[in-house]
C-alpha cells in the first residue's frame, strides 16, 4: 500500500498507473483509495490520510470548490508524484499533531 495526506476540502482527480492514465475499461475497476480516519493538524489546516493501491503511481488532487489564493489566482490541481510508505506516514504522524476521527468513511469514487 501507499499512502498520501490531502487537505480538508480537496478530493482526488485522475489516477494514474504504471503504464500510464488508470483506464477503468482496461483494470475492468476503479483505482482503490480510501481516506483513513486518521489525520494531522498542519499550521491550522487539517490534513487527512488516504491509503491507495501499490499499482497507483501518480494522483492528482483537486480543490472540491475553486477559490482564489491571496494572488487572485485559482488553484486548479496538483499532481501527486512521491506516494509515502507506511514507514514514512508513522514518521510524519510521530513528528505532528495528529488525531483519530472514528467515523465510518467510505471508498472515493471517481
Amino acid at each position: 500500500m501507499k499512502y498520501f495526506f490531502l487537505s480538508e476540502g480537496w478530493t482526488v482527480g485522475r489516477v494514474w498507473a504504471s503504464d500510464g492514465l488508470w483506464q477503468i475499461t482496461a483494470w475492468r475497476r476503479q483505482p482503490e483509495i480510501q481516506q483513513m480516519n486518521i489525520s494531522l493538524v498542519e499550521h491550522g489546516e487539517v490534513l487527512w490520510l488516504y491509503r491507495v493501491e501499490d499499482a497507483v503511481v501518480t494522483v492528482e488532487v483537486k480543490p472540491k470548490e475553486v477559490s482564489t489564493g491571496a494572488s487572485g489566482q485559482a488553484i486548479g490541481q496538483v499532481v501527486l508524484r512521491r506516494l509515502m510508505s507506511a514507514e514514512q506516514v508513522i514518521e510524519r504522524l510521530g513528528s505532528a499533531e495528529a488525531r483519530c476521527q472514528l467515523q465510518n468513511i467510505q471508498p472515493v469514487v471517481q
